[in-house]
Formats: C-alpha cells, sequence, structure tokens
C-alpha cells in the first residue's frame, strides 16, 4: 500500500442546484498518476461532481483538496491553472474556429508557452496537425474527441476528468478516446473517467466510484467491482 499523499482528496462534497441537491456527502480519494471509474446511472449526479471538482458549480458542503489545495476556495481558471482539466460533455470545441485556434484559445486560460504547447498536442495527435487550419466543426465526431484531449494534454496537466468522453461515439473511434486517455496516463496524468462503458472504464481504471441519486453507494478498487455489484447498482444497460 503506497503511503504517498493523494493527489485528490474529497470529503463529504455536497453540492444542491436551488432547493435541489445533487450530491450528498460523496468521499472518496485519487493517488497520484491513478485513474477512477465514475459510474452511475443518468442523473447520479457523476457531471456535477466533475463541475465541482472543476469550479462549475458551488458546493454547499464537505472539502475537497488538489496537490494540497483547497479546490472550493479556487475559480475555474485557476483551477485549470492549478493541473485540473476538465473535459465536458459534448467535446467542447469551437466549431467555427480552426484546429489550431482550438488550441491556442486553451493557451489564451493557462499562459503557457505557446509555441511548445503547440507543439506538444501536435506530436499527440498528428491528425490535428494536418488539419491544423480546418474549421474544428468539419471535423469527424472522434477528430473533435481528440482536438479536445489536446487542449487538455498541452497544457501538461496532472489530473484530467474527461465526462462522456465517447458518448455518440463509433467502436473505432471510442477506441481512439481510450487509447488517448492511456497515453495520458502513461505521461503521469491522472484521469478521472466518468463513463457510459462501464467494464471498459473499470479496465482502465485503479479504482470505482459508484455513485446512485447523488450518494457513493460504493469505492474501492476498479478490480472488486464485478458483475453483481455492476448489475445491482447500475442496472442491465448500465452495465454493459
Amino acid at each position: 500500500m503506497s503511503t504517498e499523499e493523494p493527489l485528490l482528496r474529497v470529503d463529504n462534497l455536497a453540492v444542491r442546484y436551488g432547493s435541489a441537491q445533487a450530491l450528498f456527502d460523496v468521499s472518496f480519494e485519487l493517488p497520484p498518476n491513478s485513474a477512477l471509474a465514475v459510474l452511475g446511472s443518468n442523473g447520479a449526479g457523476k457531471s456535477t461532481l466533475a463541475r465541482a471538482l472543476s469550479g462549475l458549480v458551488p458546493s454547499c458542503g464537505g472539502s475537497a483538496e488538489f496537490a494540497g489545495r483547497d479546490l472550493l476556495t479556487l475559480s475555474a481558471p485557476r483551477i485549470r491553472r492549478a493541473g485540473l482539466v476538465h473535459l465536458p460533455e459534448g467535446r467542447g470545441v469551437f466549431p467555427g474556429l480552426t484546429v489550431q485556434e482550438n488550441l491556442r484559445m486553451a493557451l489564451v486560460v493557462d499562459r503557457r508557452d505557446r509555441g511548445g504547447a503547440l507543439q506538444r498536442a501536435f506530436e499527440i495527435f498528428p491528425v490535428l496537425a494536418m488539419r491544423r487550419r480546418q474549421l474544428a466543426g468539419t471535423l469527424s465526431g472522434g477528430e473533435q474527441q481528440m482536438l479536445s484531449l489536446a487542449r487538455a494534454l498541452m497544457v501538461e496537466p496532472r489530473l484530467v476528468i474527461a465526462d462522456e468522453m465517447s458518448l455518440g461515439l463509433a467502436p473505432r473511434l471510442v477506441d481512439v478516446v481510450f487509447d488517448s486517455l492511456a497515453r495520458a496516463r502513461d505521461a503521469g496524468v491522472s484521469v478521472i473517467m466518468i463513463e457510459q462503458f462501464a467494464r471498459r472504464a473499470l479496465a482502465f481504471a485503479d479504482r470505482c466510484l459508484i455513485l446512485q441519486r447523488g450518494q457513493s453507494t460504493w469505492f474501492g478498487p476498479a478490480t472488486d467491482a464485478g458483475e453483481e455489484l455492476l448489475h445491482r447498482y447500475l442496472g442491465e444497460a448500465g452495465a454493459a
């Protein structure tokens, strides 16, 4: 068992939208250089968790520390500059801008060396280098996901939260997403994966968090999240 301090520590995190509470006392830890699969049915609170950790929605209780810093007191741009990058559901690219302009937009927030960061993005995804002057909206779905990942990885984050990046993609392009995230892990980036393909997410991750109606119903090693557990909490469709 590693004695290394967690990269991310979440304790009793709660989020409320008006009178409706979306998260109830969610707790977990993520060590450095590791991956967490966050699973649950629609409306379980998975994306709310991602938004709270990335500063997009306020919490109403609990705490969250990233690399020793209190996340809940930081704005979204400061969280990103600290090394936590959120890739939201829906690809998050600017369709009316070229590939290169999309990449440069990411650097406006992060204030990194543009030349070096752009070169790093094109080395990770050579197909984007060939399409650098193409409008992002004309890329295929898989290429748009590559662009979204490139925007994150070019700034050398410590943690990436990938929210349903395979949603709506053909199986071959789902492979591209998983391969890209595996490449990030190999480079030392920790990953929180919110994913519809439960078995693939578990094969990728070290740990698993299952949410149900905004509450944590199970947390443990991904290898222990077997068929019975998945069917109990996710049902037939969610366990696929």
